[in-house]
């Protein structure tokens, strides 16, 4: 059997479904938070400005939605390629050689 020099690190696997729910459901509600500063600009600004707001909050929801199924932010990680230190294999041991003898005393 061919051994390869690829590792498999823990660090590769994904997050767990409740930290990524958490992370998703930060993002959104950050996102829907400048939505609604955007409305209450709204209310405030002069001019042009009012437009500005209003297409902003109208076109918040759906990058809301995208910034939070957007996919996992950490990035990769790699093993560390260090070819001159060896590793030790672990050994079989001392075979003994015998035979079993049955018991025929009984």
């Amino acid at each position: 059997m061919a051994r390869t020099s690829d590792a498999t690190l823990i660090t590769n696997a994904g997050r767990s479904q409740s930290l990524a729910l958490a992370e998703r459901q930060k993002r959104y509600l950050i996102t829907m938070g400048i939505r609604t500063g955007c409305f209450l600009a709204f209310l405030v600004v002069p001019g042009w400005w009012k437009l500005v707001a209003l297409g902003a909050a109208a076109l918040l929801p759906a990058f809301a939605v995208l910034f939070a199924n957007n996919s996992d932010h950490r990035p990769p990680a790699t093993a560390a390629k260090d070819e001159t230190t060896t590793r030790k294999a672990i050994t079989t041991g001392v075979v003994v050689q015998g035979t079993v003898e049955e018991d025929t005393d009984k």
